[in-house]
């Protein structure tokens, strides 16, 4: 599996990005093609500061998250993510690698 990540800080207005991201982001995000799982979360953090809203996007393989960057969707979806007005966005992706306990 490859993975998409997208930090948010904290965003001017935390109820329009709420709801901006739920009915909007969410459906563009969820149409990019190969898109096997989608997760969001609010995390804390644990003695250091976390992001306010976190991404994930999952993909089969690094040939479909290459091809989900370079579709139309990808650029209607990062159109849209322009439009945040947030602290920060960090964005990073990579293969996800399961280690056996």
């Amino acid at each position: 599996m490859h993975r998409i990540t997208i930090e948010y800080g904290t965003p001017a207005d935390a109820e329009q990005f709420e709801k901006h991201y739920a009915d909007v982001h969410v459906p563009l995000a969820s149409a990019l093609p190969g898109l096997r799982r989608f997760t969001t979360s609010h995390p804390r953090g644990l003695g250091t500061e976390a992001p306010y809203f976190v991404a994930e996007l999952w993909f089969d393989d690094g040939d479909a998250l290459k091809a989900a960057l370079k579709s139309p969707e990808m650029a209607t979806t990062a159109a849209d993510a322009q439009t945040f007005d947030v602290a920060s966005t960090v964005m990073f992706s990579g293969e996800v690698v399961e280690t056996s306990l």
